[in-house]
Order: C-alpha cells, then sequence, then structure tokens
C-alpha cells in the first residue's frame, strides 16, 4: 500500500521501516538503544536512537506512511516495525521487546493482565478509524448485499460444506471458497466477536495474516468471499467488489458516520510508558504520530479522527512524559 507517496508533501527519504509477512519478526532487538542528541554541521540538535513495534497489518499502512515521513524530519532515528498481527504484537509487547503494538481491536482481558504480572504499565491511543469490507470476486454478481445474519450463515462452521445456493437459492449451485485473517489478526476477533457471536469459523476457510493473500485468493476464484481492512478494498477495487451489509455499502463517509454497522471499528497503538519516558526518541516518534495520523490514515484509505481525538492523544502523550 503506497498511495501516501502522492501526497504533495516535502521529499521523502528511505525508511527503515521492516513490514513481514504472516509471522514476520521485528528486527533490531534491544529497543531504545543508543538514545540521545547530536549536532548537525548547522549546530542544530538532532535526536538519534531506536524504536521497535509490532502488530496489526490493518495498521500497518500507516504506520508505513508515517515512519516515512518521520524519517525525512529525524534520520537518525531509526524506527522497524514488524507486522504478525494484533495477537502477536501484544506478544512481543508483553515480552518487553517492543516499544509500541498495532491494534485493530481493543486489548484482551488476559492481555492486559499479563501486562501487569509483567510489570509494564500501557497507555491506548486510538489513531483512525476502519470498516471491515466483505469482498467476493469481481465475476460475482448475485452476492451484492449481505445481512449480519446471512454472513453469519456462511462463515459459520456447521459441519458440511456450503454452497451459495444453501443462502439463496437463486443463487450459484457452487461450493463457497472462503479466505480470512489468520487467527492472531484483530481484524479476525473482531469479526467473530460481531458476526461469528464466538462460533468457529469454517474449517475449509484459508487462513493468513497478510491480507495480500486474501486479495489474491478471493481475486483468482468466482465463489470465493473475504474480508479485510477497508484500504486493502480500495487498493484492490478494481479486481474485487466490495458487499454491501444491512443495505450499506462501506465508504467512508459511512464509516465516519457510524452509518456501516457493525463492522466500523477504531484502529489503536498501545504504548510502554516507561519507554516513552526513558527515551526522547520514542517520544518524539509517538508526538509525530499522533499530530500526522489523520493525514497518513487518509492517504491510505483509512479515515481521520475527529481532531480533538488526536488533541486528546497529544495530551495523554505529554501526561505520560
Amino acid at each position: 500500500m503506497k498511495k501516501w507517496k502522492y501526497l504533495s508533501m516535502t521529499a521523502l527519504l528511505g525508511s527503515t521501516l521492516l513490514i513481514g509477512a504472516c509471522g514476520g519478526e521485528t528486527s533490531g532487538e534491544g529497543t531504545n538503544s543508543g538514545n540521545g542528541m547530536e549536532q548537525t554541521e548547522n549546530g542544530e540538535a538532532q535526536l538519534t536512537g531506536s524504536v521497535s513495534g509490532d502488530g496489526s497489518s490493518t495498521v500497518a499502512p500507516i504506520t508505513e506512511a508515517l515512519v516515512e515521513e518521520y524519517k525525512a524530519v529525524q534520520p537518525n532515528v531509526q524506527v522497524s516495525v514488524g507486522v504478525s498481527g494484533t495477537g502477536g504484537g501484544f506478544e512481543k509487547f508483553i515480552a518487553g521487546e517492543t516499544d509500541f503494538s498495532n491494534a485493530s481491536r481493543e486489548m484482551k482481558e488476559e492481555e492486559a493482565r499479563a501486562l501487569e504480572e509483567a510489570g509494564i504499565e500501557f497507555t491506548k491511543f486510538e489513531i483512525a478509524y476502519d470498516g471491515i469490507t466483505v469482498v467476493v470476486n469481481a465475476e460475482n454478481d448475485w452476492a451484492k448485499n449481505l445481512t449480519i445474519e446471512q454472513l453469519k450463515e456462511i462463515w459459520i462452521e456447521d459441519g458440511k460444506a456450503k454452497k451459495w445456493s444453501d443462502i439463496d437459492p437463486s443463487w450459484p449451485d457452487e461450493e463457497i471458497v472462503y479466505y480470512a485473517p489468520g487467527t492472531d489478526s484483530g481484524t479476525f476477533d473482531y469479526f467473530d466477536e460481531v458476526v461469528l457471536e464466538g462460533e468457529d469459523l469454517v474449517r475449509s476457510a484459508q487462513l493468513s495474516e497478510d491480507d495480500n493473500v486474501i486479495v489474491q485468493g478471493v481475486a483468482s476464484d468466482p465463489y470465493a468471499i473475504g474480508f479485510f481492512g477497508y484500504a486493502y478494498y480500495l487498493e484492490n477495487k478494481d479486481r474485487l467488489k466490495a458487499v454491501k451489509v444491512n443495505g450499506v455499502e462501506p465508504t467512508r463517509e459511512a464509516i465516519e458516520k457510524g452509518e456501516y454497522t457493525p463492522l466500523s471499528r477504531p484502529l489503536f497503538v498501545f504504548v510502554n510508558n516507561a519507554k516513552i519516558k526513558d527515551s526522547e526518541a520514542f517520544y518524539d516518534f509517538m508526538k509525530f504520530s499522533l499530530e500526522n495520523a489523520g493525514d497518513m490514515a487518509e492517504a491510505v484509505g483509512y479515515i481521520r479522527l475527529p481532531e480533538e481525538k488526536y488533541e486528546e492523544g497529544l495530551k495523554k502523550l505529554d501526561a505520560i512524559k
């Protein structure tokens, strides 16, 4: 996802962002190493140090854009981010391996409890809105609008192979082919909560933490269905069709106004409070992120928060420091 490159902004320098595939590892252990200040040739103070994060593939495009922009401002601060899914990111955050964790869902009680047991205090920041988008193949001319009950019927495991005609007799007598985010994904967890309501996802679904695998799968099979974040649909809307849910099409306006329910959701970044206090580079990167997250979210296809939300986030950040 590189739409942010088309913004008319200052020239961008290469970043050290490392986006991995499914289960990718965050590079550069020993976070916040060598943080400090150094003088440039013209006598200006320049931050140095390293910052690391991991987590949601849905949040990754926003973070990628932010890291590129930040590199132009603070070229001596290295920011590395892995993409192992919301759950995988929290595992590293709990282990103290990362400074921040991207998430496309709220933290679970057991994750918060594990952080408490590890002695890690954290703060949650909202950075954008997203709408989980249900997609079908471009040749699919029947599943244009699905209710939540129909989505539940399609996606819940019931011990038999399902055909499109099982959902509506007028639809093709062909088996449904499923593609979905992996179980470490916050998108999977959110879909499980609001659509499946805790029931098992169909066992035949091909799961991946890499949303591009889902795009490829659905685009290559006329009887396939999948779901992922809204920005990935926008990037591939020439190859896929978005399904209306309860009669509402996933659009920026519908997501922002709360009309695209229940599949709209906020996106988060969780930070390690102690590392904010200890690292001027990490604090500065988070300050930059909150000041620019709205622009970067819009640039890559998500929906910005109301400005007061970012202002509240900046106040919370300063309170940590």
